[in-house]
């Protein structure tokens, strides 16, 4: 994975570093964030300034959880 991209988008006095986007074939990209204060962001790339966020143990959570196929009937 290539380097975080830093976010010059203010969020309660600070930064989000958001990840490189996560495509799929044919839809739209999705760019995952962290921010210095234990925050997670997800995003459409292209439209950082209208984000999901939950703490980062929120985002590691689900992560984990579609790893072991818990959301496979999405697919």
């Amino acid at each position: 994975m290539t380097a975080p991209v830093h976010s010059t988008h203010p969020v309660n006095h600070h930064t989000i570093t958001w990840e490189e986007p996560f495509c799929g074939e044919g839809a739209s990209c999705f760019r995952l964030g962290t921010d210095p204060h234990g925050n997670a962001y997800i995003a459409i790339a292209g439209a950082e300034h209208t984000y999901l966020t939950d703490t980062r143990e929120a985002l590691r959570t689900l992560i984990l959880d579609i790893k072991a196929g818990k959301a496979d009937h999405l697919l």
